[in-house]
């Protein structure tokens, strides 16, 4: 069952179920869930389900607790409710992208219907079973996090991104750390490498002669090593590390590749990368 925020994601959400094979009902009412889950029992229903129950069905901060505890006393089927949330910032922004009206902001501002709704939900998430936050979460990351789930992990690991990037293009907002790498010689300098970059094989070549390149990989590996579980001790969610050169297409794309190959091994943890500014001019 997939419950939250107005706006947190919870669309896609069902989308990517789907895609795992889920038989998926979105915005099911409350006084339809008994009857949907009599349908399983019944076998007319074979594959894993998905339900999203919220907001939009009027009886739903009335009915749903009670209707919740009366499903989980039915020992015979085996439930999950997923609480999905972003922060204040992104669901404003989410609004004001797809210009649709936030359920409870018809005679008020956005940001005033989104805060009604989190502190009228609060009962609702402390119950639940998983809580995940969608704030920086892209499509393709948000099926991940329920390919995990759907494995039967108690709770989504963390998910970790490498990303490159070009500091004369800006700092990545969603960064938590961030290496500057300009200190690594610039292969931008050769002519003949300049056009390429840190996925081609010369540049690679170029870099991994450089004492600078191993040093950094090195040093900067045993660091992650040594950070990367105590984050997946502690449940966060997401960490984005930023690896940052100047224009974003040479040392940071290799470097962030190797980073990848060399901490990608860490229990509890989704491993993935992107690279911002690599078609960059």
């Amino acid at each position: 069952m997939l419950t939250g925020l107005a706006g947190a994601g919870k669309s896609q959400a069902i989308n990517a179920l789907e895609d795992l094979g889920y038989f998926c009902v979105d915005n099911l009412p409350v006084h339809l869930l008994h009857r949907f889950c009599d349908q399983i029992l019944d076998g007319r229903l074979s594959r894993p389900c998905a339900v999203v129950i919220d907001n939009r069905d009027p009886n739903f901060l009335t009915d749903f607790s009670s209707a919740l505890l009366a499903l989980r006393a039915r020992e015979v089927i085996e439930t999950s409710l997923i609480f999905l949330e972003a922060s204040d910032e992104t669901l404003v922004r989410r609004f004001s992208q797809t210009r649709r009206p936030h359920p409870l902001s018809r005679d008020q501002s956005v940001l005033e219907g989104i805060l009604e709704e989190r502190k009228k939900l609060e009962p609702i998430k402390q119950s639940s079973d998983h809580i995940l936050d969608t704030s920086r979460h892209t499509a393709h990351e948000l099926r991940d996090a329920f390919v995990e789930l759907s494995r039967g992990n108690d709770r989504i690991g963390l998910i970790v991104t490498f990303l490159s990037f070009g500091f004369k293009h800006g700092l990545p907002v969603e960064a938590d750390l961030i290496f500057d790498v300009r200190f690594v010689t610039n292969p931008h300098f050769v002519a003949e490498l300049s056009s390429l970059t840190g996925l081609d094989e010369p540049v690679q070549t170029f870099l991994t002669n450089n004492n600078q390149t191993g040093d950094f990989l090195e040093k900067t590996s045993t660091y992650l090593k040594y950070l990367l579980p105590q984050y997946v001790d502690e449940g966060k969610t997401y960490l984005t590390i930023g690896i940052g050169c100047t224009g974003g297409r040479h040392r940071s794309v290799f470097l962030a590749e190797e980073l990848l190959k060399r901490n990608n091994n860490i229990d509890g943890a989704i491993f993935r990368i992107k690279h911002r500014d690599v078609a960059s001019t």
